[in-house]
């Protein structure tokens, strides 16, 4: 244990911490920066002395429970997180399950791509956050339950009426053999987590496809660069796939492009316009 290396590292996560971040009023007569030490403490469930000693480099190595409230009270990353575990000689167990919060900035980015269609997916395929192209391309998923806006249920599990398996996409198969093998891999990096047992389970019960794919314990994904989705509006739409990872909270930023002069840039144009309308169905 690091004690001088671990105090100093609480005390430059508290102090980045604004408390209107925590939901606590700032007050007119705050002198240091980010969080006092007691409402650290208090956040952290533990008490003030301790989280004092903690600071000053005097405190016997933390739990593993202490060091889980450390690291929600200071809102830790991930990569943070196994940086406090190490410091205090405590290396940290498997991570409780894949994150489903975005940052603001990755909102932000999809939001600037009014050309393009793009979504960000968890490491278990649920798709979390979403521009309002991807939504008229693919379906509103702000209409859908979390459970239902999962890419990997839906390829093996949904509705494929009329052929149209995910969306219709050319990929559909080998995207199914892909999800599957990294599907696998995700499970292996979150054992603890009961949703991820609970979508396996699911997943092996209700696709004998599924099933087999599971049974052979490949692991290897395979990359897709282009795909067309067969929309009920405006056709065939074919479109570049790039896949952005954000490591530190086991995401993908996926954004589809068209190519430029092409009659799908013309559908994804319309498609902006109507947004997600059903104007294929009469009043």
């Amino acid at each position: 244990m690091d004690r001088r290396e671990l105090a100093a590292f609480l005390r430059s996560r508290r102090e980045r911490i604004s408390p209107a971040d925590v939901g606590l009023p700032s007050g007119p007569r705050r002198r240091t920066p980010g969080l006092r030490r007691e409402e650290a403490a208090q956040l952290a469930f533990i008490s003030t002395e301790y989280y004092t000693r903690l600071e000053q480099a005097r405190a016997p190595r933390p739990s593993r429970e202490v060091l889980a409230g450390l690291a929600r009270a200071l809102r830790l990353s991930d990569a943070e997180r196994h940086h406090l575990h190490h410091l205090a000689g405590a290396p940290p167990g498997p991570l409780p399950g894949p994150s489903r919060e975005v940052r603001q900035s990755i909102l932000d980015l999809l939001q600037r791509l009014p050309n393009a269609a793009a979504i960000v997916t968890s490491a278990t395929f649920e798709v979390i956050a979403w521009n309002a192209l991807a939504a008229a391309l693919m379906e509103d998923f702000s209409a859908l339950p979390p459970r239902d806006r999962n890419l990997v249920r839906r390829v093996f599990l949904g509705p494929h009426r009329q052929g149209r398996r995910l969306y219709g996409v050319s990929d559909a198969e080998a995207f199914a053999r892909s999800s599957a093998r990294q599907l696998r891999a995700t499970a292996a990096r979150y054992p603890d987590d009961p949703d991820m047992a609970q979508l396996v389970g699911e997943l092996l019960s209700g696709s004998e496809e599924f099933a087999r794919l599971w049974a052979s314990h490949d692991v290897r994904a395979e990359p897709t660069l282009c795909k067309t989705f067969q929309h009920p509006l405006v056709g065939p739409v074919t479109v570049n796939c790039d896949a952005l990872d954000i490591t530190d909270r086991d995401q993908h930023v996926i954004i589809y492009t068209a190519t430029p002069g092409s009659s799908s840039e013309e559908a994804l144009r319309l498609l902006s316009v109507v947004g997600t309308q059903r104007m294929d169905v009469s009043g």
